[in-house]
């Protein structure tokens, strides 16, 4: 049987596709063995580096991932595509700005926080943001600069983006973010112009990369740009 990690050309040509794994703030690229668990099962080539986002800013990140891309490019033929995490999704953007790979394909972004974090700013306000954030901080504030948000590229990809909806804390990050949350971002922050697809699902932003439901609905959207509904 054919692996649905093969595309075929229009010559009948088969073609492995591959897919990059950005993980989340403070985290490795350990973090998202459950999703690529279920791609390596379907024939995918895959790659999960694991980067500094304590020490490092996004923009930073997305330069040193540039070798990194390059030389798992060069490991198979067909369209690769990219799974994030969290912070993973603002790097992914800064990466496809400074060095966008040939045959982009699809991407998939779980809890992304493109218009930022209540959590950030307060930690902002507290004085304790780089403490606790790293240079990544400034990327996740809701108040971000323009010179910060033109690192990030605009959406000329097909996107889908999966959210949560359920805290671990509900009692205190009612207080601090906008519902509905996952715990760390909102629904609403999670949303980008030019996506294809949005999803909302009863996870936690912290474990939501080891709910299956969630690993499902990514398959789904790498195999064909829509969320299964």
């Amino acid at each position: 049987m054919e692996q649905t990690s093969l595309v075929r050309t229009p010559a009948g040509e088969a073609r492995q596709a591959g897919i990059l794994f950005l993980h989340g703030h403070s985290r490795t690229g350990l973090s998202m063995r459950p999703l690529v668990r279920q791609f390596d099962r379907l024939g995918y080539r895959t790659c999960t580096p694991t980067y500094s986002s304590l020490t490092r800013s996004v923009p930073d990140i997305a330069e040193r991932l540039k070798s990194r891309l390059d030389r798992f490019r060069a490991e198979f033929d067909g369209p690769l595509h990219i799974v994030t995490h969290s912070l993973g999704g603002l790097v992914a953007r800064a990466l496809v700005k400074v060095a966008r790979p040939d045959g982009l394909g699809r991407v998939v972004m779980l809890a992304p926080p493109h218009g930022g974090s209540e959590w950030a700013d307060l930690l902002s306000r507290l004085k304790m943001n780089r403490i606790v954030l790293g240079p990544a901080g400034r990327h996740l504030v809701t108040g971000r600069s323009v010179v910060d948000e033109a690192v990030l590229a605009s959406v000329d990809f097909e996107l889908g983006i999966i959210a949560g909806n359920r805290s671990l804390d509900p009692v205190l990050t009612r207080r601090i973010v906008s519902a509905p949350n996952d715990g760390k971002v909102s629904v609403a922050s999670t949303r980008l112009a030019g996506m294809a697809d949005h999803i909302t699902l009863p996870v936690s932003h912290t474990f939501m990369v080891n709910n299956r439901a969630v690993g499902d609905q990514v398959v789904a959207f790498i195999r064909s740009g829509r969320f299964s509904r």
